[in-house]
């Protein structure tokens, strides 16, 4: 279904940035709205729904709980 979405992280960075955060809710509006930019009309939608998956986003992050990777 989402072959496209790639990973706009490595999975045991724990300081993900807030460019990173909006870059991913972005991706996914744009996916499951099927626009890449909106109308005029639905603009306050979409940026909502960027607000709101971005806000998602970092509650999921910020409960994982990251394994610890030597950099030997």
């Amino acid at each position: 279904m989402c072959r496209s979405i790639k990973t706009l992280r490595e999975p045991y960075i724990s300081d993900v940035t807030e460019d990173d955060v909006r870059a991913a809710a972005l991706q996914y509006v744009r996916k499951i709205s099927g626009f890449r930019a909106p109308s005029a009309r639905n603009a306050e939608a979409f940026d909502r729904a960027v607000e709101e998956v971005a806000a998602a986003t970092r509650t999921l992050l910020g409960d994982l709980r990251l394994k610890q990777v030597s950099r030997d």
